[in-house]
């Protein structure tokens, strides 16, 4: 009975239970706004639930990662990490330039006045100091995210040495960490109805032209790293026309992606495609599950253009060197995105914190960022996901033609 309920409540549709709960709070905003307004308490709730369960999300799940991955030692897996590692710089760069470009404002409930903006790239990295060496248990308390991220590699590196029974424990936190995460995104339908309703009631609802501007610039950003900039990286590698490879792995393990929203779940896909590609499996066996952890161009994106959103909605105009730090800080924030559905929203908070944006505000944030899931996270997913194929058989053949 309870394996009954538990998989009605985790399984099923995300995509169309989230789209269906964001239709039905646009039409009680607009049969009954006084209605929206009281319901807005189910997307405060789940908001707040974010907000729980994302410090000891972030915390486990890099400490776990770092202490029990290895990375094999073939020589082609070190090009392979650098191309996962330069692609996801590379999205997070284009998310900055384009949002530059489009800027996006959001209509948020509550947003505080009188926010203090930092004066320039010198205070967030003062900032981004005294974060860094922020007490363990008040980083946590406080959801002060980098200082999370700090401890958490730390721990992550010193625990590589630790005995089995030990990485066993730490992998053991970890899954249930995601477990919880799992069961609070599984409410997200209810969580979006409640925002919505709550938005519309109160903005109106053109405040949802600023969510298909938000969603325009994600996708233009997601496809212009899909067609234009991974194939310019995989032809610096294999010295060839690279769409053919582009198109297989888009097609076959892209599509799916899409639809499945989890990079872990695509693994078993990417490695009967590189089977059918011809690489070797001692190859890819370790870089596509080290792909679906750390090769996350589209978290990238998503991370940098809300949380630029984020900054414009309150009157931030980052300036070039302030908006560099907060590429390779969404590249560093990516490569610890959860593996579950919306996982990188929840990091969102982290890189608001370059900008002195308080978490309220980054909180909200996510909540938009789950009212345009329907088709941010899939898109998200199927680039990251087709991504760890490309840039493997991108070496691989570089290495065979040598």
């Amino acid at each position: 009975m309870s394996n009954s309920l538990s998989s009605k409540i985790l399984g099923g549709n995300l995509v169309l239970r989230i789209a269906i709960g964001m239709g039905l709070g646009i039409l009680l905003a607009l049969v009954s706004p006084s209605w929206a307004e009281s319901v807005g308490v189910l997307g405060q709730f789940f908001v707040k639930s974010l907000r729980a369960i994302a410090p000891v999300l972030v915390f486990f799940l890099v400490m776990a990662s770092i202490a029990n991955k290895e990375f094999g030692s073939d020589s082609k897996l070190k090009p392979i990490l650098v191309l996962y590692l330069l692609g996801t710089f590379v999205a997070a760069l284009t998310a900055v330039a384009l949002s530059m470009m489009f800027p996006t404002t959001l209509q948020l409930v509550d947003s505080p006045d009188g926010l203090a903006p930092p004066e320039g790239v010198a205070q967030v990295l003062k900032t981004l100091i005294f974060n860094l060496v922020d007490n363990p248990l008040n980083a946590l308390s406080n959801a002060n995210f980098i200082g999370i991220l700090a401890w958490s590699i730390g721990l992550g590196i010193a625990l590589r040495h630790a005995a089995p029974s030990t990485k066993t424990l730490l992998n053991d936190f970890s899954n249930a960490v995601s477990f919880v995460v799992k069961v609070v995104i599984a409410f997200a339908p209810i969580g979006v109805f409640g925002l919505v309703a709550e938005t519309v009631a109160t903005n109106g609802i053109g405040a949802f032209v600023g969510y298909g501007r938000l969603l325009a610039v994600l996708l233009g950003a997601m496809a212009l790293v899909a067609f234009v900039l991974n194939p310019l990286l995989v032809f610096w590698k294999i010295r060839r026309n690279p769409y053919p490879l582009v198109w297989t792995c888009l097609r076959e393990s892209g599509v799916t992606a899409f639809f499945t929203r989890s990079s872990a779940a695509n693994i078993p896909v990417n490695m009967g495609l590189s089977k059918r590609l011809g690489l070797k499996e001692e190859i890819y066996s370790v870089s596509i599950p080290l792909g679906a952890n750390i090769n996350m161009a589209g978290a990238a994106i998503t991370i940098t253009v809300l949380t630029l959103a984020a900054a414009y909605t309150q009157g931030i105009q980052p300036d070039f060197g302030t908006a560099l730090l907060l590429s390779f800080v969404a590249a560093i924030c990516a490569c610890g995105a959860s593996g579950v559905a919306g996982g990188s929203l929840l990091l969102i908070p982290l890189a608001c914190s370059l900008f002195n944006i308080p978490n309220d505000i980054a909180a909200q944030v996510i909540g938009v960022g789950f009212v345009i899931g329907v088709i941010q996270d899939s898109a998200e997913t199927a680039l990251n996901s087709s991504t760890d194929v490309l840039f493997t058989a991108a070496v691989s053949m570089a290495e065979d033609n040598k």
